[in-house]
């Protein structure tokens, strides 16, 4: 019974290889629980409590999540000028490492401060930050401005409810 043998240079391998068949991955168990979130303001009124009672995380405020909270966090700013610049800098914080130990890093949550578009300088800064990390965008919402949280999260923001697992609101 002859088996399958492959030959490689020899500076690599030592005489025969036998070749295996690719080990399946395993699959996802069903009782897999969705991913929790910590919510982080880089600057203040960036909107992190009303982020977290509408698609469901732990609400830091600006602080960095503590020892029973979700070790994986979503930063969150606002589309003005003085949000972007503290979202730049809190990637920064990241990427040298200066954060507590065992944060992770998921995206940054982008909130516009007014509705309608934005001026240019402020949407090359978001440019900026998306060629760095995944980013979310959630639009003017009125309701939230006024205290009604109840409603459906706008459907520009069905990724970022589908990343938090917010149940019945991704579908």
């Amino acid at each position: 019974m002859r088996t399958n043998v492959t030959r490689g240079p020899e500076i690599w391998i030592r005489g025969p290889v036998a070749v295996s068949e690719p080990v399946p991955p395993e699959p996802a168990h069903a009782s897999a629980t969705p991913r929790r979130y910590s919510f982080v303001g880089t600057h203040g009124g960036a909107g992190t409590s009303t982020l977290a009672t509408v698609y469901g995380g732990h609400d830091c405020g600006r602080d960095w999540p503590g020892p029973a909270a979700p070790r994986s966090v979503l930063l969150i700013a606002r589309t003005h000028a003085t949000g972007l610049r503290a979202a730049l800098h809190a990637l920064e914080v990241f990427r040298h490492g200066e954060t507590p130990p065992g944060l992770d890093l998921d995206a940054v949550v982008l909130v516009a401060d007014a509705p309608g578009r934005l001026p240019r300088p402020l949407a090359q800064q978001i440019k900026v930050i998306e060629s760095a990390i995944d980013v979310y965008r959630v639009p003017w919402v009125q309701a939230w401005r006024l205290g009604d949280l109840s409603g459906t999260p706008p459907r520009e923001t069905q990724a970022l409810a589908r990343l938090t697992a917010s149940p019945g609101r991704s579908r």
